[in-house]
């Protein structure tokens, strides 16, 4: 609270007191007191005002200070009128009983919009753990009975289930603390696995992979980390050149730990636009002449490495190449 704001406030009762002044001093004077004594009372009268109104502004600023102090102190500022106590001024305490009711409200409001996405969460959950059983049954239907457009239809079930899972992925990846197990795991076993999983898709495609440098050892979640792997070399194919593509991953080891970099001599991406290529639903000029770019896998990707602890990078030019770049730091890790 300002003093330009503390006198703004009390002016009423500055400017009743100041005529309560003036009007016994004419009194006093009418009825033949002497100047000293007029003034005495006026020296004596404006001293007692300027302490006792100088006292309660200090009061007051400090009760304010303080308060703003533990509001800066809160994470959840919100909690402000569970951790201050009732105003020790009468006309502050009806604010206090209104800010703690709202506060009650609030928290209603929270918990309800919480329960309603946990159970959206679940159902999500649980639609994409159902629906994963019909499409490895039309994967093994197709698979056993070999036709010329069974390798077609068994690259739109891989897209299917790639999409399914990215959606399962985006459902968790706000609670990623609570569904990981950080481990110590080698680079090859899961780049190993991504490989395997899009076989079908790099073969029917002419994508030649090469492999180097992956004996590397880093403490991770092997689960997620091949989802985001995944996710990068899904859009390597997808953003390929019509000849000669290739896809390089490799490890390298640094000062304060590993690095997986993952490169394709693809389209590239625009200089311009390369900063923005992790952001929510961003898919870029290319992206927007290819109906299957959702610009949800890069923010994924950028989104998991955060809450694993990791950094991603990316590095392009546009007709030449794309590289993808995620550190792992030196982990303290117990062994699991």
């Amino acid at each position: 609270m300002s003093l330009k704001d503390f006198i703004k406030d009390r002016a009423g009762a500055i400017t009743l007191n100041f005529i309560g002044l003036i009007t016994l001093i004419i009194f006093l004077f009418s009825v033949g007191n002497s100047f000293n004594t007029l003034g005495a009372i006026f020296f004596t009268w404006i001293s007692i005002s300027y302490i006792f109104y100088g006292a309660e502004y200090y009061r007051r600023k400090k009760y304010f200070q303080l308060v703003f102090k533990a509001v800066d102190n809160l994470d959840k500022k919100y909690l402000i009128s569970e951790v201050i106590e009732e105003p020790p001024y009468k006309d502050a305490v009806p604010y206090f009983e209104l800010m703690k009711k709202a506060r009650k409200s609030m928290l209603e409001e929270i918990n309800s919009i919480r329960n309603q996405r946990k159970e959206y969460k679940e159902y999500i959950e649980q639609w994409i753990h159902e629906v994963k059983t019909p499409i490895a049954s039309i994967k093994l239907l197709e698979e056993n009975n070999k036709s010329p457009i069974s390798r077609s239809v068994l690259l739109e079930l891989q897209d299917i289930d790639r999409y399914v899972e990215q959606a399962l992925f985006y459902a968790r990846s706000e609670e990623v603390e609570k569904d990981y197990l950080i481990k110590e795991i080698t680079l090859q076993d899961c780049v190993n696995e991504v490989i395997i999983r899009n076989k079908h898709m790099l073969i029917s495609n002419g994508i030649d992979v090469d492999l180097n440098s992956l004996d590397k050892n880093v403490y991770c979640d092997s689960k997620w980390l091949e989802f985001i792997i995944n996710q990068i070399v899904v859009n390597a194919i997808k953003y390929r050149k019509n000849v000669s593509s290739q896809i390089k991953i490799y490890g390298q080891d640094i000062k304060n730990g590993a690095q997986l970099i993952i490169e394709d001599n693809g389209i590239g991406i625009k200089s311009e636009e390369i900063s923005r290529v992790f952001e929510k639903g961003f898919t870029g000029t290319i992206g927007r002449f290819n109906n299957k770019s959702t610009g949800i896998g890069l923010y994924l990707c950028k989104k998991l490495c955060d809450k694993l602890g990791l950094l991603i990078d990316i590095e392009s030019e546009e007709g030449k190449f794309t590289r993808v770049i995620i550190t792992f730091p030196k982990g303290t890790f117990s062994k699991v």
